[in-house]
C-alpha cells in the first residue's frame, strides 16, 4: 500500500486524470480521496458517483445534471456531480459499466471542458480533476467494444492498480489501526485489537478485500 500511496502522492500535484483498477472492495475510493487531499484541490469538493449504480437514462441525468422540466418528474433542477465538484474532483466509480452512448457525452465534456445538462441549452464551463475507478477488464471491454477506445485513453493517464489484500498481507495491521480510530472518532470511545488478534487477522482469506475487513473490525469492537 505504501507504494500505491507514493505513487498516488506524485500525481496529487498534477491535474493528470487516474485510473484506478483492482476488485470490488480493495479501496480504490480511499486511495482516490488520498490523491485528492494531497492535491492543491484539497479544498474543494471530492464528489464520487457509482456508474454502475442505475439505469443508463437515470444515470445521464444524474451524472450530467438536469433543467426543471427535462422529463417527466424533473420537478427541479439538478446540479450533477460535475457541478458539484466544480474546482475539486470527481470520482467516477465503475467507470467500466458506463454505456456506450454516454461515454460519448462524457469524452465531450473531457474534451471541451463544458458541460450540458439535460434539456439544457447552455452549455456550462466545468473545473474538475477526473478519477476513475474499476474492478472489470477494460482492455477486454476495448476488445469486445464495449468501451471506447478515445475515452480510454482520456481516462488512463496515470494507472494505478490495487491489488487484493491477501496480496498485500503486510497493510492489514496499518489498515485495522486505521478502522479503530475512524471508530474512535466517531464514537469517542478508544479501541484496541490485541495484537494477536492483529495477527490472526493478518493470516485470514478476504475475499472481501478491504471492505470485508473493515466491516469485521467494527463488529469485533462493537
Amino acid at each position: 500500500m505504501e507504494e500505491r500511496l507514493a505513487q498516488a502522492h506524485m500525481v496529487a500535484g498534477t491535474d493528470a486524470r487516474v485510473l484506478i483498477t483492482g476488485e470490488s472492495g480493495t479501496g480504490k475510493e480511499l486511495l482516490a480521496k488520498a490523491i485528492h487531499l494531497a492535491s492543491p484541490r484539497r479544498n474543494k469538493p471530492f464528489v464520487a458517483i457509482n456508474c454502475g449504480a442505475m439505469a443508463e437514462n437515470l444515470l445521464e441525468s444524474e451524472l450530467f445534471g438536469h433543467e426543471k422540466g427535462a422529463f417527466t418528474g424533473a420537478t427541479s433542477q439538478h446540479r450533477g456531480p460535475f457541478m458539484a465538484a466544480d474546482g475539486g474532483s470527481l470520482m467516477l466509480d465503475e467507470i467500466g459499466d458506463m454505456p456506450i452512448r454516454l461515454q460519448v457525452k462524457l469524452l465531450r465534456v473531457l474534451q471541451e471542458g463544458l458541460i450540458r445538462p439535460v434539456g439544457g441549452t447552455e452549455a456550462l464551463p466545468v473545473n474538475v480533476r477526473v478519477i476513475s475507478a474499476t474492478h472489470r477488464d477494460l482492455h477486454q471491454l476495448l476488445a469486445d467494444g464495449q468501451f471506447r477506445e478515445d475515452l480510454y485513453y482520456r481516462l488512463n493517464v496515470v494507472h494505478i492498480e490495487m491489488p487484493a489484500l491477501n496480496r498485500r498481507r503486510e497493510d492489514i495491521p496499518l489498515l485495522v489501526a486505521h478502522f479503530l480510530a475512524q471508530i474512535a472518532k466517531e464514537s469517542g470511545a478508544r479501541k484496541i485489537y490485541a495484537p494477536e488478534a492483529v495477527e490472526l487477522l493478518a493470516t485470514a482469506d478476504w475475499p472481501g478485500n478491504i471492505r470485508q475487513l473493515q466491516n469485521v473490525v467494527r463488529q469485533n469492537v462493537a
